[in-house]
């Protein structure tokens, strides 16, 4: 049932059921569909598996506080080698090359080489945008605070 019924429907249950819905411990609607339109229009506007799969790995590529502190840095310096990379985390050479690695194998960071050097930078934009964004917005919720 969809459409104007469904939605007088729709609302008469939570309007005349929420105390038996809440005592239930449900929260279900108690149609089918509410909204046929929307449903439509959100259905066709859904990423594909592959952009949800790429999403996914991105995601989990950055769902590391050491990581999300090496873009953080990358956003502040245009481009660090991999000692000063573990400088900034206070870690070892190695457990920084190690993220620094993955995050360039996902292509989220590029790297070139100087002699015995190697430098990193941020190659993925919207990986820049998301962690300047989130982390941006937790400082001034910080400042908000105090």
């Amino acid at each position: 049932m969809t459409g104007p019924v469904a939605r007088a429907n729709h609302s008469n249950v939570h309007a005349n059921d929420t105390s038996q819905a809440v005592s239930a411990g449900t929260d279900v609607c108690q149609v089918d569909q509410f909204n046929a339109e929307v449903v439509a229009r959100v259905r066709a506007a859904a990423p594909s598996e592959d952009d949800l799969s790429e999403a996914q790995l991105l995601f989990g590529a950055l769902a590391d506080r050491q990581r999300l502190r090496i873009v953080h840095a990358l956003l502040h310096a245009e481009e660090l080698c991999v000692c000063d990379v573990a400088q900034v985390l206070g870690s070892s050479v190695s457990a920084a090359s190690h993220h620094l690695r993955k995050m360039r194998d996902m292509r989220i960071l590029r790297y070139r080489t100087d002699g015995k050097m190697v430098f990193y930078s941020l190659q993925d934009a919207r990986v820049a945008d998301l962690v300047a964004a989130l982390l941006g917005r937790e400082l001034r919720e910080k400042g908000r605070k105090r």
